[in-house]
């Protein structure tokens, strides 16, 4: 199971290899997506704290990136973190989020990107509950349930 340690590590030297890769144009990225998936996951964007439903919802299944469709989240990995986006403890597979050295904003952050097609997720923080210690808190229109439990 990752830690901050390794998030740190692959942030700077790299991340594993993903499954496979997905990767289309801009015109074909804004033909499938909504105005607002494609601000977030294409310009890495963030949609409005609170803004979505997803955030209270615990049922069990698997969450997977809008864009292509890897499976990245288990809902049994949620939790209320109270910062107004659905937050995990772990990606599903090792090899399913890549990491990157965000320095924008003027902070110093680790985006979150779907490792299969680069799409913004989030960022990932070192203050969430066992057995991880991490926060992946991901934007809501950048996942879609594909399965329940």
């Amino acid at each position: 199971m990752i830690d901050w340690k390794q998030v740190m590590v692959r942030s700077k030297r790299g991340n594993p290899a993903p499954d496979r890769r997905v990767e289309r144009s801009e015109a074909e990225w804004r033909a499938q997506l909504s105005p607002d998936q494609f601000r977030v996951t294409r310009e890495a964007g963030t949609e409005r704290p609170f803004s979505s439903q997803m955030c209270g919802l615990f049922e069990p299944g698997i969450y997977a990136c809008v864009c292509c469709g890897s499976e990245l989240f288990d809902a049994s990995q949620k939790f209320d973190s109270h910062s107004g986006w659905p937050s995990f403890t772990a990606p599903l597979k090792d090899n399913a989020v890549a990491y990157r050295l965000d320095e924008s904003h003027g902070m110093i952050r680790i985006e979150t990107v779907c490792n299969v097609c680069d799409a913004h997720l989030g960022h990932v923080f070192p203050d969430g509950p066992p057995p991880t210690g991490l926060r992946f808190c991901i934007n809501a229109v950048s996942l879609e349930k594909v399965r329940s439990g």
